[in-house]
């Protein structure tokens, strides 16, 4: 968008553009035929002029018939030394001639030097309009250059809360700490005459998508004080000195406007460990580090300035940073847990025209390890999913299939796949249902498809009926089995196994080694934890880890994962081999429907007929006559 001064200075080239126009136009004038002032004599002697206008030296004369060329007025010009009738008179016309002339005189105006000063005078106007807009740019370069140092952080007034506690669930514990620092900033009188003084910092400290960002804003709402939100990432610029400067200026104008709250997101991207860094131990990031350790710990008591700060990795902050005095609170916002997960839903689904049949509990049931960003997506998508069936309510189904596609993606019922694959598939994940079905640790059965949905070909969802906090090492055992009871069904039906259980090898293969290496539940190599992970502290990653044992010893860890593993495969395979005729009956209901819900499960495994469908979208998929038969090995075992 131009600016205005730049608009200016184009009107202005214009107007001098059009008057350079005019004069060219008037200087060089319309072609008048010009006659010598010695024919204008004879011409008046001969009685053919009728009138003559004197404007200085310029003579116009009107002729009382057209002249050879057409034209009745002509220009002639006299001597600057005398008067145009003494030159008449010279040239030999008498005094009762020139009184029968009517001759005029006129005040000459020269347009040609009048022209000259109007454009003198706009281009002037021009050069000096285009020096002040060159300076005023050049000045707004340099201030904003300058302003390379002010804080970024955004302001919000807090006289309209948008986000209050009522808006943060799932986090009782958190919002109990909060509420003091809300009632210091609302009645520090009551604080202070205790002797208690404000914390000088909160820490928000969870796992991304637990609402660190929302119960910062919830607390600036409660308390109705001025809130500054400013990210990390935006303290360090490719200038030195510059994140140093915008700590000062950001907490000058949070004194300026006491009480308030500065909220800093992601305070690890300058709050790591000083001398880690890769441009040694005086780097912009340290800097900035630096003084904002000092902006914190130089606050008064009466300051009444809070900082918030939230992170996912509080392991890799400056210790100097961490003590009291600066961040004197340190609220965690762990995963929710099935009541806190109820709530969120609750909170999300407020105002939404959601089905009387939607059962907020069991879908708080239905998602173990979801935070706040999870549900409030997989609540998104319910909405999109009834809006694209035409639905004006949200039910229950659209729910359970917005949770499946946050856990696995959306389903690609258009893969095309052949009919030995898909009975592959179908035995697969029914080995891997029935294991789980068999096996007392294992959690149950939710559902189990065979439509490919993200980058699985099937997949079988077991959700535990409560949370749990620690798992112990027949629980561990039962569910190694039970991932591995898909690779046990393949080669007990099909005596051929495939590469569709590569990822259930890996994640065996790695529960295995944690529980030999990091639990100690080896029996034959004790309750030692083996190996020492490595972490670079600037990147905040783990890069390896450093063995701290013999090759011997290395041996051995690999011989008990072995065994681990071996032993979680044999009980898969004597499960699958108890449960055979369940098994076939499992895997012809996949091979049918496609997708079994808990109920058909249960039905399939105990020989009931299968329940009617109420969704006319899951009718069953006709199948070919050489799948429905029942597999020639399956007969002979």
């Amino acid at each position: 968008m131009k600016s205005k001064g730049s608009s200016n200075f184009v009107y202005l080239i214009i107007i001098a553009a059009v008057l350079f126009l005019v004069y060219s136009y008037i200087s060089g004038g319309t072609p008048t035929d010009t006659v010598p002032l010695n024919q204008v004599a004879e011409d008046a002697n001969a009685g053919r002029i009728e009138r003559i206008v004197v404007r200085g030296d310029e003579l116009s004369i009107t002729y009382k018939q057209p002249t050879a060329s057409g034209e009745r007025t002509m220009i002639s010009r006299k001597g600057a030394e005398s008067t145009a009738v003494e030159q008449l008179q010279a040239l030999g016309v008498n005094e009762e001639t020139l009184r029968a002339i009517a001759i005029d005189f006129e005040e000459p105006v020269d347009w040609g030097t009048m022209i000259n000063i109007g454009i003198t005078i706009v281009s002037v106007i021009a050069i000096a309009a285009f020096f002040f807009l060159f300076i005023r740019q050049f000045q707004g370069a340099n201030n904003q250059a300058l302003s390379f140092g002010k804080s970024r952080a955004r302001m919000f007034s807090g006289d309209r809360p948008t986000v209050t506690f009522e808006d943060v669930a799932g986090v009782e514990e958190a919002k109990e700490e909060l509420k003091e620092v809300v009632e210091f900033l609302k009645e520090p009188q009551k604080f202070i005459n205790l002797g208690a003084r404000i914390p000088k910092g909160v820490l928000l400290v969870g796992a991304p998508g637990t609402g660190k960002t929302l119960m910062a804003k919830a607390v600036a709402g409660e308390a109705g004080v001025p809130f500054f939100s400013i990210s990390g990432s935006e303290f360090v610029e490719m200038f030195v000195g510059v994140g140093a400067s915008r700590v000062r200026d950001l907490f000058d104008q949070a004194k300026r406007h006491s009480p308030c709250i500065v909220f800093v997101d992601e305070i690890d991207a300058v709050g790591r460990y000083r001398g880690a860094g890769l441009g040694g131990s005086h780097d912009e990031r340290e800097q900035t580090l630096n003084q904002i350790l000092v902006e914190m710990d130089g606050f008064d008591t009466d300051t009444n300035v809070i900082v918030v700060a939230a992170t996912n990795r509080p392991d890799i902050l400056d210790p100097a940073l961490m003590r009291p005095g600066r961040f004197d609170r340190r609220v965690v916002l762990d995963q929710p847990d099935i009541r806190g997960r109820a709530a969120i839903f609750s909170v999300h689904t407020r105002g939404k025209p959601v089905s009387t049949e939607v059962d907020l509990e069991l879908l708080a049931q239905s998602t173990p390890g979801f935070v706040g960003a999870d549900i409030e997506n997989a609540v998104n998508e319910a909405a999109i999913l009834a809006a694209r069936a035409g639905k004006r309510r949200i039910g229950m189904t659209e729910f359970m299939e917005a949770i499946e596609r946050v856990i696995a993606g959306p389903e690609r019922r258009s893969r095309v796949i052949s009919d030995e694959e898909r009975e592959v598939f179908a035995y697969h994940e029914a080995g891997h249902a029935v294991v789980a079905y068999a096996l007392p640790k294992c959690d149950p059965v939710r559902k189990i498809s065979i439509v490919a949905r993200g980058m699985a070909g099937g997949y079988t969802l077991t959700l535990p009926e409560e949370d749990r906090y620690i798992m112990q090492r027949s629980k561990m055992e039962d569910e190694m089995a039970k991932v591995l009871g898909g690779r046990a069904a393949e080669q007990l039906v099909f005596d051929e196994i495939s590469t569709g259980a590569s990822d259930d090898l890996e994640k065996v293969t790695k529960l295995a080694r944690s529980m030999v290496m990091r639990y100690g539940m080896s029996d034959r190599l004790g309750p030692l934890v083996y190996g020492r992970k490595e972490e670079l502290v600037f990147l905040g990653k783990e890069i390896g880890e450093q063995r701290d044992y013999s090759e011997s010893m290395a041996k051995a860890i690999d011989d008990e994962v072995k065994a681990f593993v071996t032993q979680a495969f044999e009980r898969a395979q004597a499960a699958l081999a108890e449960y055979r005729e369940e098994l076939d009956r499992v895997a012809y209901a996949l091979l049918e429907r496609e997708t079994l819900s808990s109920e058909e499960f249960v039905a399939a495994m105990e020989g009931r007929p299968m329940p009617e469908r109420r969704d006319k979208d899951a009718t069953p998929r006709q199948q070919t006559e050489t799948v429905l038969k029942p597999n020639p090995s399956a007969a002979a075992a």
